[in-house]
């Protein structure tokens, strides 16, 4: 079994965008991405402290290891379905992908995520969704030869690590082999350090309501109806119900007395 260093910090990126916590998707990102049928909203780590996230250091250490050019780890919140994760890519090829939206369309994870199997990516190179996102990788100094292994936990939550090296196919089948039992164990210690990280998951369970949303259930949390809060913001009813409607379907709740409660457990508004 391989045992990864978590002591050593990334070098590869260390600050803003060239971070290895996730600025793949980054804040512009469109607001959902696919993978399968399931459209998954995006959800940035970045905002996580370094020192609270256990998979930092793990990629660059992966990547030195096994001698891959790069990795990622991405990460599916069965909660709300929203993606996670953590890159070590260049800062310009982050840039570019977010930029022309491949995360909406990589089939990388897509197919990853329907599969119980480590996804080579060979099989997926004539795709023309594989074509659109590393068609021009290679201008990036991104190799399009790559793998994605998928890990599942138990409570539906879902992983999947990627790596790529730029090598001769012939190479590169041989080091698939000769890495592939341990790399599979290394996809999930990464996808369980990730679930198991208080913080990370913290901020994965906390839905990102705005702070309209959170001042209009704070006031319904008081006992005004949607008039009062209509009069107490300066906003119309309509308005209201948008944000209340918008609040129920992050918090997942089916009633505002229910997103209400939710959102209180959750410490997103206070108990008045």
């Amino acid at each position: 079994m391989v045992h990864i260093n978590t002591s050593r910090r990334t070098e590869r990126c260390t600050s803003g965008a060239s971070s290895a916590r996730l600025q793949l998707f980054g804040e512009r990102a469109p607001e959902t991405a696919r993978t399968g049928d399931a459209a998954l909203k995006v959800f940035d780590l970045g905002s996580v402290p370094i020192e609270e996230t256990p998979v930092t250091g793990f990629l660059d250490t992966l990547c030195e290891r096994f001698a891959f050019d790069y990795a990622a780890y991405a990460g599916i919140n069965p909660a709300d379905r929203s993606m996670h994760g953590f890159v070590n890519y260049p800062a310009a090829w982050k840039a570019h992908y977010v930029a022309q939206g491949f995360q909406s369309i990589d089939p990388t994870l897509a197919v990853a995520a329907r599969s119980v199997a480590p996804v080579d990516w060979s099989r997926l190179e004539k795709t023309r969704a594989f074509q659109s996102v590393f068609g021009n990788a290679r201008d990036f100094g991104i190799s399009a030869q790559g793998l994605t292994i998928p890990v599942r936990g138990p409570y539906g939550d879902l992983g999947m690590l990627s790596v790529t090296r730029d090598c001769p196919r012939d190479e590169w089948g041989k080091l698939k082999r000769h890495v592939m039992r341990d790399l599979q164990g290394v996809a999930a210690h990464v996808h369980d350090a990730v679930m198991r990280s208080g913080l990370t998951m913290r901020a994965l369970r906390t839905p990102a309501l705005s702070s309209r949303e959170r001042e209009v259930l704070q006031w319904i949390a008081a006992g005004k109806t949607q008039a009062d809060v209509s009069d107490i913001l300066g906003i119309s009813q309509r308005t209201v119900e948008v944000h209340i409607r918008s609040a129920r379907e992050k918090l997942c709740a089916l009633t505002t007395p229910q997103a209400v409660a939710r959102a209180i457990a959750m410490r997103v508004i206070q108990p008045l």
